[in-house]
C-alpha cells in the first residue's frame, strides 16, 4: 500500500492518497475543497482509479472536496453513520471494511471529538482524524464531543493497537506529519504516560480554544459534501 500526505496550509489539514500499487485502486482521506484540483492532478498523473472519499468526522474547520471529487471519479463517499448525512454514499460503521485491490480498510469507531469520529486503519497505519494527533488530540468541546468519549477512545481503542502502528492524522499546528501508537502512549501530552481520565478531562476543559473560524460554512458545506453548487 502506497501513502502519500498532502496539505492544506491555510486550515493545517493533511488529506491522504492511499493506493494498492497493483490493481491501482485508491482512496481519498478528508480531502479540501481550495485543493480539489492538485489532488485530481495527482490522481490523474499516477494513473489511480479512485474508489472511495473518505471522510473521517464532519471537519467543522473546512469544507471537504469529496463531492467535487465524486462528480470527476464516481467514487463513493463515506461517512460514520452519526452523522446524519444524506449526500455520502456509504454511512459506516465500525466493523465495516473497503477493498482497494487485496488491501482491506478497516472502520473504527473513535468517538470524542464528534460522534460521528472514524480512525480508518490499512496495513499497519491508522488515519486517526482529529482523535489522535501527533503528541495531541481532537478538541471535545463542541459537535456532540465528549471527554469521556475521547478519553475512551484513545485509551481503550486507539492505544490497544500495535505500537508500530502508524499514526497519520487529519491535522498538524507544530511541524509534525506522523508519530506511532507507542509514541503517543508514552509523550502525548493530553493522554500520553497512564493520565487518568481526570488529568486528561482537567487539561481539555482548560482549553478555552476559540471556535473555528469556518464553522458557520463547514459544517452545514460538509453536511451537503462540499457540493455548494447543488
Amino acid at each position: 500500500m502506497k501513502i502519500r500526505q498532502l496539505f492544506d496550509y491555510d486550515t493545517w489539514t493533511y488529506s491522504y492518497l492511499i493506493w494498492d500499487e497493483e490493481t491501482k485502486e485508491a482512496a481519498v482521506i478528508d480531502t479540501v475543497q481550495e485543493q480539489v484540483e492538485r489532488d485530481l492532478q495527482h490522481i490523474q498523473q499516477l494513473g489511480l482509479k479512485v474508489k472511495y472519499l473518505l471522510e473521517t468526522h464532519i471537519h467543522a474547520d473546512h469544507i471537504t472536496g469529496a463531492g467535487p471529487i465524486r462528480k470527476q471519479t464516481a467514487a463513493k463517499i463515506v461517512i460514520h453513520k452519526n452523522s446524519g448525512s444524506e449526500c455520502a454514499d456509504i454511512l459506516a460503521e465500525e466493523g465495516d471494511t473497503f477493498l482497494l485491490g487485496k488491501q482491506i480498510i478497516s472502520v473504527l469507531h473513535t468517538p470524542g471529538h464528534t460522534d460521528n469520529d472514524i480512525t480508518y486503519l490499512i496495513e499497519g497505519a491508522a488515519f486517526t482524524g482529529d482523535s489522535l494527533l501527533v503528541r495531541d488530540c481532537g478538541r471535545t468541546d463542541f459537535q456532540l464531543g465528549s471527554n469521556e468519549a475521547m478519553y475512551h477512545s484513545l485509551t481503550q481503542k486507539l492505544f490497544s493497537l500495535p505500537t508500530d502502528t502508524r499514526v497519520f492524522p487529519a491535522h498538524d499546528y507544530k511541524g509534525f506529519s506522523e508519530s506511532t501508537i507507542g509514541e503517543e502512549m508514552n509523550f502525548n501530552v493530553r493522554v500520553g504516560d497512564q493520565k487518568t481520565f481526570q488529568d486528561f478531562s482537567t487539561i481539555m476543559d482548560g482549553l478555552n480554544l476559540p471556535s473555528p473560524r469556518k464553522i458557520h460554512i463547514a459544517v452545514p458545506g460538509n453536511m451537503r459534501c462540499g457540493d455548494l453548487d447543488d
